[in-house]
């Protein structure tokens, strides 16, 4: 079984950890409706993606 022969110090392992954060969550602001989505999404309401309609529309 390894066994690290070194402590590793907080600097080293806050360094590995340093991408270990969660980030927001990125919003753009569609053009059609003006509604925010994600980027690289269908746009639910609308059933539009990428200027095209490719699914019926969400009825709500």
């Amino acid at each position: 079984m390894a066994v690290p022969k070194r402590k590793t110090s907080p600097s080293r392992r806050g360094m590995r950890r340093a991408h270990d954060a969660l980030k927001a969550n990125a919003y753009v602001e569609d053009k059609e409706s003006g509604e925010l989505r994600r980027p690289h999404h269908i746009d639910l309401k609308t059933g539009r993606y990428n200027g095209k309609q490719v699914m019926k529309p969400r009825e709500e």
